[in-house]
């Protein structure tokens, strides 16, 4: 069965997954995660991508951007996998593939959705038991978002910079987010929309997304 093409639209964010080969590790040691973002950073800003989020976990990969061009994240994610798994084939002595096939990807509605991706990406290690909360783990975006931890690789949405005025403001009103657990339908419709290639958000806004690109961009349920 042929995959289905992959939606993308300059100036629409679109919430990325990576997984490791088999669902197997990608990340090996604390420098290899370093070398990821530095990278990310590099590819980003070829590609123009602006990077909202990230969370790096041990086997897989959670990105939100919003990419210029049509083709931004196809090569940004094809820069950055090269790079990446020819460093971890030099650094380990080791060969062949390290990324399970093509990354996953859904194009995120502004309003209600695409907060929401901020939080399922940064709430991943919480998720997953590793932490109790999720400025207790290094390797995403969360410190960045809630606690002004300096940056050179996010660069905010325009829906995160109305959460306040000012800085602070923006910032406390994230962290208010993170007090109560995400929507369980959220997560279920965000996981669908990923693992499916589908537009995230009302009917409305999936229907846009299907005129603009001239093919479904919706799950068919039953």
């Amino acid at each position: 069965m042929p995959r289905r093409a992959r939606i993308t639209l300059a100036g629409v964010p679109a919430h990325l997954i990576q997984r490791g080969n088999n669902r197997g590790a990608c990340f090996f040691a604390l420098d290899d995660y370093r070398y990821y973002l530095h990278h990310l950073h590099a590819h980003a800003l070829a590609t123009g991508c602006a990077v909202h989020a990230y969370c790096l976990m041990t086997n897989y990969v959670h990105l939100l951007l919003t990419p210029e061009s049509a083709d931004g994240c196809g090569r940004l994610m094809k820069g950055l996998g090269q790079r990446y798994v020819q460093y971890v084939n030099r650094t380990y002595r080791r060969s062949g593939t390290l990324w399970e096939g093509r990354f996953r990807s859904c194009l995120a509605q502004t309003e209600a959705y695409l907060l929401a991706c901020y939080r399922y990406i940064e709430l991943n290690p919480v998720r997953a038991a590793m932490v109790a909360h999720p400025r207790e783990y290094a390797w995403s975006s969360y410190c960045v978002n809630a606690e002004g931890k300096a940056s050179n690789l996010i660069v905010p949405h325009e829906q995160y910079r109305w959460l306040g005025r000012s800085g602070e403001e923006r910032r406390q009103a994230y962290r208010d987010l993170f007090k109560a657990d995400l929507d369980p339908d959220m997560m279920s419709a965000i996981r669908q929309a990923t693992n499916g290639n589908f537009a995230l958000g009302t009917s409305t806004f999936q229907a846009k997304i299907e005129a603009a690109l001239g093919r479904r961009a919706h799950r068919i349920v039953g």
